[in-house]
């Protein structure tokens, strides 16, 4: 076995043709892959290929006019007494004008193999049971895991995808004394990522998996790689601010108010979270025989009007109304088919008063709606336009209030989205906001039927249409959560929480929470917060001054108990003051970078965040006090 170097600059390139591990020496720092990795293609039947068992295999020195590597080429596999042809090559290079190394994976015959993931580049061995030693995770709006975090981090939401809650945007980094890299996947649609850290550690091993895309690995998988000295994860967060900049990704509220003067409006406002009519089929997994009452209910829309005569009474200047269950069938339910409005709480006339009050007031109006989950019993639903995998099948749950399901085919959603709220529109409804669920909380979906194929990339941008067909007609779109492929499309979103805020109070966490979204985009959407201050808790108040975020005002859970519905007891005029305090502070900062964020002299427990324009916010969760200095 011989070991194959190349040096460009002051990064020096190892492979061991016998491990096949990599080594990086950058800045005078050397990064090398987990001794216990392998790579290794996972096979849908549950077996696997090592990238070893390649029946011929070719290590070469790669040389371009923007940089140096290494080329490996893997030739068909054994099987049996014959071979498969399948063939891939890797290039894992430097590129000599910035010092990035790039680890590449390119097939080069795609046949006969049924691929889960291909498992490569490796984790870095990351071994050292030290608080020092952290990886940087985009779980959400970010979260730090020290090397000796008490509690095991192994399973991840949506398998790990990225382009989904799991990962806010598709990079993660690890920081030690001495440095730390960050690691971006460029091509991030067909992607994943696991994490292994045992409960106290000492370790955590990080690494990406490349997914099939409708049954075929058709196409070049690229991670980048920078790796920086003497860094923690600010530095990592603004790598990659930089990287979006230069992708023309990053899209400013500033940039989005030309286009829509909604942005403006919203900075600033008091968020309200409302419902009408909840009707949960009998063939959810929510419906509970032995208390019916919890099953159905229904405010009118005259009820949900004078709640916001109230707020205007009480002096509230700006607010956003976020409406649930507007629709006949009720909340999560018959979805794309969810007109007209409820007849039960006032149908049409009903929803326009209450419009025509926002609009009085000079309030934005929201309604929920949804695009992806495709209930059996809409009325115009057919299984042809459901997602279909490879072999024909259709996925089926019942997990939601509206009971048996599938999902739509996203390339079917821009057509419903425009049947819906031009009907909508019709009815004189003024709107000035949309929330499209899970769109940008759920990972994206492919889709195998002949008339209709979709990749999970063309899924996103039938997402992304959506969000532009709203934004056409004047209204500020919004989704579930703030994942970056839709940064460009969305003016705000639903939360873009930290992982512990949508879990039970007091659950066990999985890290230090770190505004690692906020640090690349605050100044592009808009996120509200949770105002929670439960007993014996921590303030949530405070993670939205934190974030120089926006504030949930009032807030009733579509499902109590889900996704951070945990109740809220404190009195409708506290509410009103606490929202004012994180609104002057919104107001003051979201046009503006958030600059740093900081665990003052090391303590979780006290944070300060920096922005732009000079402006510092600390905060102290042990006695829920804060402290703002505007620049």
């Amino acid at each position: 076995m011989s070991t194959i170097s190349v040096t460009n600059g002051s990064t020096i390139l190892s492979l061991d043709s016998g491990t096949l591990h990599v080594t990086v020496e950058a800045n005078g720092r050397r990064w090398q892959w987990a001794k216990d990795y392998t790579p290794v293609i996972r096979l849908k039947d549950g077996g696997e290929k090592k990238f070893s068992d390649a029946m011929e295999i070719r290590h070469s020195v790669w040389k371009t006019g923007v940089g140096d590597g290494i080329r490996s080429t893997f030739r068909a596999f054994p099987e049996g007494r014959g071979e498969i042809p399948f063939t891939f090559e890797t290039i894992v290079w430097v590129e000599s004008s910035t010092g990035n190394v790039f680890f590449e994976w390119i097939p080069l015959c795609d046949e006969g193999l049924e691929i889960e993931a291909v498992c490569w580049p490796g984790p870095m061995e990351f071994d050292c049971a030290d608080k020092g030693w952290y990886s940087v995770l985009n779980i959400e709006q970010g979260l730090l895991l020290p090397n000796n975090w008490p509690e095991e981090l192994t399973r991840m939401h949506f398998g790990g995808q990225l382009c989904s809650a799991a990962a806010y945007m598709p990079w993660f980094g690890q920081v030690r004394p001495d440095g730390g890299y960050i690691a971006i996947a460029e091509t991030p649609w067909d992607a994943a990522y696991s994490v292994d850290h045992p409960a106290g550690g000492p370790y955590a091993h990080v690494a990406f998996r490349w997914l099939p895309s409708l049954g075929k690995m058709d196409y070049r998988r690229v991670v980048r790689c920078s790796f920086l000295s003497d860094c923690d994860y600010n530095d990592l967060c603004k790598v990659y601010r930089a990287y979006v900049k230069e992708t023309g990704h990053f899209v400013t509220l500033a940039e989005k108010a030309l286009r829509n003067p909604m942005v403006d409006k919203l900075i600033g406002a008091a968020f309200v979270h409302k419902g009408i009519k909840t009707h949960v089929s009998p063939n959810s997994d929510f419906f509970d025989p032995a208390a019916p009452d919890k099953n159905n209910s229904l405010t009118p829309f005259s009820v949900r009007t004078e709640e916001v005569r109230r707020y205007h009474a009480l002096g509230v200047e700006k607010l956003y109304y976020h409406l649930d269950g507007w629709g006949d069938p009720g909340y999560d339910n018959k979805h794309p088919d969810y007109l007209p409005a409820c007849e039960e709480a006032g149908g049409w006339a009903g929803m326009k008063t209450l419009s025509d009050t926002m609009q009085e007031f000079g309030y934005m109006f929201g309604i929920h709606d949804q695009y992806r989950d495709y209930y059996f019993d809409a009325p115009t639903f057919d299984k042809e336009f459901a997602i279909h995998d490879p072999d024909g099948g259709v996925f089926e749950m019942a997990r939601w209030a509206g009971g048996r399901q599938s999902y739509l085919c996203a390339s079917q959603a821009p057509y419903y989205v425009k049947r819906n709220f031009e009907e909508v529109l019709r009815h004189g409804i003024h709107l000035e906001g949309a929330y499209l669920d899970v769109f940008t909380c759920n990972e994206p979906d492919e889709c195998a039927h002949p008339e209709h194929r979709m990749t999970r990339r063309q899924c996103l941008e039938y997402r992304a249409a959506c969000f532009d067909y709203l934004t056409a007609k004047g209204i500020a779109p919004s989704s579930e959560e703030c994942v970056d492929w839709a940064v460009e499309s969305l003016v705000f979103c639903h939360y873009g929480p930290h992982d512990f805020m949508l879990a039970a109070p007091g659950s066990p966490r999985k890290g230090i929470p770190a505004p690692l979204f906020n640090l690349v985009y605050h100044e592009c959407m808009i996120l509200p917060w949770p105002m929670d201050h439960l007993k014996g808790q921590e303030d949530y108040m405070l993670y939205a001054l934190l974030n120089g975020g926006a504030a949930y005002m009032d807030k009733d859970g579509a499902y109590p108990g889900v996704d951070g519905a945990f109740g809220d007891s404190t009195p409708l005029d506290e509410k009103i003051a606490r929202w004012r305090i994180v609104a002057e502070l919104q107001e003051k900062v979201a046009k503006c970078e958030l600059v740093r964020h900081e665990l003052v002299d090391g303590n979780p427990a006290v944070q300060r965040s920096t922005f732009s324009d000079g402006t510092t916010v600390t905060v102290n969760f042990s006695d829920s006090s804060y402290d703002i200095v505007y620049g």
